[in-house]
């Protein structure tokens, strides 16, 4: 029943966070997205974090993948939210997040926070999807590619 803490926890949390798909046409017209990684807990994933006091999802999307990856972005367009669920000390935590797709405007993967070991660019492809730890990133990359096919400004030559 709503409002009624599921059997095994001692309350639910609800959390939100935001981040971003960041892809680049190279050179070559192949399409690259920046993937984040955790050598430790063999961790791939997209960059997202947790709004600070006051901040809209759009503005901790940017916040987030610039300290996560390095780089300055512009949101192209909005990919919707997934959501999950997780248990931390007996607390039952229900996230939502939500997704942009960006575009790299400046900076540089060699100056991300130490959150992630490494920052990478890897090609768009189903190997790189292969990859991610989490089914809810393959989800969010499926929808980048979808509204890349979509949109009729596509995404520009690189900027990075």
């Amino acid at each position: 029943m709503p409002g009624e803490t599921p059997v095994g926890h001692d309350r639910v949390q609800y959390d939100v966070s935001a981040g971003g798909v960041v892809v680049r046409c190279t050179p070559d017209a192949q399409l690259e997205v920046v993937i984040c990684r955790r050598v430790s807990t063999g961790l791939w994933a997209l960059p997202k974090g947790t709004p600070e006091p006051g901040e809209t999802r759009e503005q901790t999307a940017l916040r987030e993948v610039c300290e996560e990856t390095g780089l300055s972005v512009a949101i192209i367009t909005e990919l919707g939210s997934v959501r999950y669920t997780f248990t931390v000390d007996g607390v039952l935590h229900d996230k939502q997040v939500y997704h942009y797709l960006m575009e790299p405007v400046g900076g540089s993967l060699d100056d991300h926070d130490g959150e992630f070991d490494s920052v990478e660019w890897l090609p768009l492809e189903p190997a790189t999807l292969g990859r991610m730890t989490y089914d809810t990133d393959v989800e969010t990359l499926n929808r980048a590619i979808r509204a890349m096919a979509t949109s009729p400004d596509g995404i520009d030559g690189p900027k990075n």
